[in-house]
């Protein structure tokens, strides 16, 4: 008997190829907008709606998209408006979006520690066939955002001030990219969980930087190491009984530190063979190797 023929590890491996796509499908956009931790403050304020789904009885999942789709434009609003104090106003709205969530969970009927654990860190046994419904319902809604408009959200990434001259709607689609990265974080809340979730979006972009430049590679990349570190973190955890969350965000860092490793060496022989080609010294030349400021290009 396999794990496949238990019907929760079907469930939990379906929802973990799901965030595996999704969560760098996102990522990648906040990267390039140097938002890397976006992902992080959605997931305080998503707890809020975690406890509102226990306290009134509906399903969570929807209950915190709805809280972390709400947080996502105040942040963006605070972002506009906030100027001087925006840090405070977010500050506030983060920690007090974690606070709530406890509070309510544990004066929900049913509700206890456990709940809160499994949401906090993620949990295969608790991942329901109405929790696969959801996802893939928001799944979907964020790979037709990614991928249908890639384009615009790749300028207004880049250069929000070049975007806004060339007539995009920046504003609209910088709201637009908070949403669907809120979207993103109650998909993959189940598999990752809130307080990892933002790691899942970050470091498989950070990794397959270190392979291609170019904006349609390393989406590419990045997908199919959040797929594979997913899995990889899913059976993992069946067969060792450790965390998913933690297991899957370790394996993405792995990967990173490993790809970080065979680049570095290829970059300088890039290098020193492009010094042989002008003549110049190869000490005089600028490596190859991406800084965690530099944007990939389209």
């Amino acid at each position: 008997m396999t794990f496949l023929d238990y019907a929760f590890m079907q469930r939990a491996l379906l929802a973990a190829v799901l965030v595996g796509i999704t969560a760098p499908a996102v990522g990648i956009y906040l990267v390039q907008r140097r938002q890397a931790l976006m992902g992080d403050g959605i997931g305080h304020v998503a707890m809020t709606g975690v406890g509102l789904g226990f306290l009134l009885s509906w399903s969570p999942v929807w209950m915190a998209t709805a809280v972390s789709v709400l947080g996502a434009v105040l942040m963006e609003l605070i972002r506009w408006y906030g100027k001087t104090r925006g840090d405070i106003a977010l500050a506030m709205l983060f920690y007090g979006g974690m606070a709530g969530g406890v509070m309510l969970i544990n004066l929900a009927p049913g509700g206890s520690n456990t709940n809160l654990m499994s949401y906090l860190f993620g949990s295969l046994t608790t991942v329901s066939q109405e929790d696969v419904t959801a996802i893939c319902l928001l799944a979907a809604f964020v790979l037709l955002v990614t991928l249908g408009l890639r384009r615009q959200l790749f300028a207004v990434s880049q250069d929000e001030e070049f975007a806004r001259v060339t007539g995009l709607p920046v504003r609209a689609l910088n709201l637009l990219t908070a949403v669907t990265a809120a979207v993103t974080v109650t998909v993959a809340m189940r598999i990752v969980g809130l307080l990892l979730v933002s790691a899942l979006m970050v470091v498989p972009v950070a990794a397959a930087q270190q392979l291609s430049r170019s904006f349609a590679a390393t989406f590419a990349i990045a997908v199919a190491i959040g797929v594979s570190v997913t899995i990889g973190g899913t059976v993992t955890t069946y067969y060792r009984n450790v965390p998913p969350g933690a297991t899957i965000v370790l394996l993405a860092i792995g990967v990173f530190v490993l790809l970080t490793a065979l680049a570095t060496p290829l970059a300088r022989r890039r290098a020193r063979a492009a010094a042989q080609e002008t003549g110049d010294p190869a000490e005089c030349t600028i490596p190859a190797t991406r800084s965690p400021e530099r944007k990939v290009g389209v």
